[in-house]
């Protein structure tokens, strides 16, 4: 292997790999899994990262495999990412997000007045649709969230 070859972060043993990230989106991700409070293995982060299809960032988390919510939450900040599921060092599961239809408890509602950011204990629910932008519509009020929606994230 000569040093173009090299590689830039070492393979994992057992976790999962994050794979096409939308670039600047990786620390989102991280913060998406509560990364570096409920980590206890390594955790390699690339950003900007040439990929076939441009730029992209991977997330690599030792002996840990993502639940279901972790990746729909995942799946609304970047669409395109992958799953890689390491044991042994090889991939026994390799999978792309699905962006949900629905999401509960997700994402904080834009509007401040909106009962879902009031003191009573209602859970956030929103429909979620891709109609050439992914867009979140609050069940409540109606109100929509298309853009940053990491910033939302709850």
């Amino acid at each position: 292997m000569n040093e173009e070859q090299e590689l830039r972060v070492k393979r994992i043993e057992n976790g999962t790999v994050i794979d096409h990230i939308t670039a600047g989106q990786a620390l989102n991700v991280l913060k998406i899994l509560g990364i570096p409070d409920s980590s206890q293995g390594v955790v390699s982060v690339l950003l900007n990262s040439p990929g076939k299809f441009g730029i992209k960032d991977v997330v690599k988390i030792e002996k840990r495999e993502l639940n279901v919510r972790e990746v729909d939450r995942i799946a609304l900040i970047a669409p395109n990412a992958t799953i890689n599921i390491i044991r042994n060092f090889n991939v026994s599961q390799k999978k792309k997000v699905h962006i949900p239809i629905f999401v509960e408890g997700v994402v904080r509602c834009v509007n401040p007045n909106c009962i879902s950011n009031s003191n009573e204990p209602v859970t956030s629910k929103f429909n979620v649709s891709v109609d050439g932008c992914l867009r979140l519509r609050c069940t409540y009020c109606g109100r929509f969230i298309s853009e940053d929606i990491a910033k939302h994230l709850l």
